[in-house]
């Protein structure tokens, strides 16, 4: 539950002024169902990556997939946002999904400080730390949480100061 209206947060979610205080990578395309998307990584040197906008139903859902490199092995996440009016806030519904069960802790760990910097964000607050210091912690927890199998694929290599 966020304190928030539904389009507040919205904004938060689709726009790069506040996308930039909590999202890892920019949005680039149009908010609309079936647009080409284009994501590239703030302060990593990655390539971009695309995908394209499966529902965008303003304040209320946000809907895509993203992460296709080019790589025919490479399938891109499913992620899916749904905000519920809720008295003078809204809940936030997330749901993402993709076929390597070896990034689970990796990628939970990151939507957990993604959502976090989120939440810090809608109030106004930054955070004393940020990146690799507070990720970390998380990717542990996780790996503790879903077991040996859900943490063979870690941060990418161009990525050094997530690795443990």
């Amino acid at each position: 539950m966020l304190p928030h209206s539904p389009e507040t947060v919205w904004r938060a979610l689709t726009e790069e002024e506040h996308l930039k205080t909590w999202f890892p990578t920019t949005i680039e395309g149009q908010l609309k169902t079936g647009a080409r998307l284009t994501f590239r990584h703030r302060g990593a040197e990655m390539p971009p990556t695309t995908g394209e906008m499966i529902a965008c139903e303003r304040a209320r859902v946000l809907e895509f997939t993203w992460g296709f490199s080019g790589d025919e092995r490479d399938r891109p996440e499913h992620t899916r946002v749904e905000l519920h009016p809720e008295g003078k806030g809204c809940r936030l519904v997330f749901a993402t999904t993709y076929d390597q069960v070896g990034k689970s802790a990796r990628d939970a760990a990151g939507w957990h400080d993604c959502f976090d910097l989120l939440e810090v964000h809608l109030r106004g607050e930054r955070l004393a730390t940020s990146g690799p210091e507070r990720w970390k912690p998380l990717n542990r927890l996780y790996r503790e949480r879903f077991g040996p199998e859900a943490a063979t694929i870690g941060p990418p290599e161009t990525m050094k100061e997530y690795r443990e």
